[in-house]
């Protein structure tokens, strides 16, 4: 299991909102024209493409500010663009997801956009539309002052680098000297063979091939090849390399010595833009306050779902919710949520499209009856919540000798049934307000109840659920195990 489970949770529900990352780095714009290619020209031997769909998605840096925003965290982005098409579009995306690009300097050279047309998800051609010409100087002056300037605003720095002009070797001494003065990380993504302009950062994060081309050592030779990389790290002075290695996953060199995250890729699609999800990740999670072990947990998981897409799309913090608690993969303390908490939960599993189930109970004295309900219920849909009745509720209902096992213990031991997603406690005699909150897609219910007898019903009903009746299971109660214990 992920270490920090408990805090990565509470930062993907709502904490990394309270984080700000500047990412700096050469803005484009990503198209894509996908159709459909069942002739060749009669003009030349090339495939005639019928288009179907063209839409357009920040690329390069501003990707990484994609992510980071689609975290929660609060994104700031430096660079350069244009006056032109490309950057209208590609500032409409960036306000749309409340990205700062107060950094971004404007130039005469266009603004960088790469144009992929594919036929049946199959890439035919790609079009590159950049000025050979590097910005001027004024210009790479004012960037290196709007960067210095916002280094002392956030909680982490990331350099994306595709070697296009925004990086110089002044603004990456620059940002990273700013942020060491500041005791904030730096997270470069590179795309040059020479890692010393990059000396003194907290990590780079370079691929296979791109360790390669700066070491000299093929890609294949991995073994060789890492040992370049700790060489490499131990001469411009990084706390950590953080080598993607494609489907061996991530290996990271360190003081300490190497850590190594297998793959997490469910099914791959398209890498394209996987490696700006790691970093921003990982720049998260740095930011924040986590282990390295941890980001670097954390942003392989995120990048096995983007690669599980096609095109440059950047990952979402439902999307890793969703990921991390299904029923078997946190601890039973992880799945015992307070109401607010709640809230947020389903929240994001709607919006990762789960359907939620609801059912409540004392379950005082775990059996059978009880195990039948809960596998019952998780029929009805993906995720279950369970509203457990507080000690004081049990009373009321049951009589003062109950409860036999108090509410924290019965929650724990409810939250460690795989059926199980969340526990949550309540002290009404009803589940009603709960269920308000809820707001469950199928409410279920065990015993002799009709579906309008059920507490709750008519508001399920309203809202386009419906009520589940599960038959009790004969001779199984609470009730009988007590008198059994007591000799009746």
């Amino acid at each position: 299991m992920m270490q920090e489970i408990h805090a990565v949770l509470g930062l993907l529900e709502g904490g990394f909102g309270e984080l700000k990352v500047l990412v700096v780095g050469d803005l484009m714009l990503d198209r894509y024209i996908l159709g459909e290619v069942d002739r060749i020209s009669p003009e030349a031997p090339v495939p005639v493409l019928r288009h179907a769909q063209r839409y357009e998605r920040p690329g390069g840096a501003a990707n990484v500010a994609m992510n980071l925003a689609g975290l929660g965290c609060q994104t700031l982005l430096a660079g350069f663009w244009g006056n032109d098409t490309e950057q209208r579009e590609l500032a409409a995306f960036l306000d749309a997801a409340k990205i700062d690009t107060a950094g971004v300097v404007s130039t005469a050279l266009p603004t960088i956009s790469k144009t992929r047309i594919l036929g049946r998800m199959q890439q035919l051609l790609r079009l590159d539309i950049e000025s050979r010409e590097r910005p001027g100087a004024v210009d790479q002056q004012r960037l290196l002052e709007r960067v210095e300037g916002l280094v002392s605003k956030v909680h982490a720095v990331v350099l994306s680098d595709y070697a296009k002009g925004a990086l110089s070797v002044e603004l990456c001494e620059t940002a990273i000297r700013a942020a060491r003065r500041a005791g904030i990380p730096v997270l470069v993504d590179p795309k040059t063979t020479d890692f010393s302009k990059y000396s003194g950062a907290t990590t780079v994060c370079p691929n296979l091939g791109e360790l390669a081309a700066a070491t000299g050592i093929p890609a294949h030779e991995i073994e060789a090849l890492l040992a370049a990389g700790e060489a490499q790290r131990v001469e411009h002075d990084l706390k950590f390399l953080t080598v993607t290695m494609s489907e061996k996953g991530v290996r990271v060199l360190g003081d300490e010595g190497t850590y190594h995250s297998p793959a997490r890729a469910r099914e791959v699609h398209d890498v394209s833009g996987a490696g700006d999800t790691v970093i921003a990740t990982m720049a998260a999670c740095l930011a924040a306050g986590l282990k390295f072990e941890t980001a670097v947990e954390l942003a392989n998981l995120a990048a096995g779902i983007v690669v599980g897409k096609v095109g440059t799309v950047p990952i979402a913090h439902h999307e890793l919710i969703a990921l991390l608690t299904p029923s078997s993969g946190i601890g039973a303390g992880e799945k015992i949520l307070d109401w607010e908490r709640l809230a947020k939960r389903i929240a994001e599993w709607r919006a990762a499209g789960e359907s939620v189930v609801f059912t409540n109970g004392c379950f005082d004295i775990l059996h059978v009856g009880h195990i039948t309900l809960l596998e019952e219920c998780r029929r009805f849909g993906s995720k279950l919540v369970l509203g457990l009745n507080t000690d004081a509720s049990v009373q009321r209902l049951k009589g003062p000798t109950r409860p036999v096992v108090g509410e924290n213990e019965r929650s724990r031991v409810m939250a460690a049934l795989a059926a199980v997603d969340v526990v949550v406690l309540f002290d009404e005699d009803t589940p009603l307000e709960l269920i308000g909150v809820v707001k469950p897609d199928v409410l279920v219910k065990g015993g002799d109840y009709t579906v309008e007898s059920v507490v709750g019903h008519e508001d399920v009903i309203a809202a386009g659920g419906r009520v589940e009746i599960v038959p009790t299971v004969e001779e199984f109660s609470t009730t009988n195990i007590v008198k059994k214990m007591q000799g009746q």
